[in-house]
């Protein structure tokens, strides 16, 4: 089993899989409970996806600038 970038030995795997099953954290997540704190979550895809075609479009339009500026060095 592999933790980060360390390879851990099956002793210490067992013992971290035992310790996670006796915290039960999935027990304890809640998310989002005031409609605020929905609204600003449900935002959250929003904006990641938003920043996502802002890089697609930006590396779009550099590639295109990049093509002249090549083809000038060419001549």
């Amino acid at each position: 089993m592999k933790h980060g970038s360390e390879e851990l030995d099956p002793q210490t795997a067992g013992k971290a899989g035992r310790k996670i099953r006796q915290w039960q954290p999935w027990d304890k997540s809640t998310g989002a409970r005031t409609a605020e704190g929905k609204a600003a979550s449900s935002r959250n895809a929003f904006k990641d996806s938003l920043k996502l075609h802002i890089r697609a479009m930006a590396r779009s339009m550099n590639a295109m600038l990049r093509e002249p500026r090549e083809g000038l060095g060419r001549v």
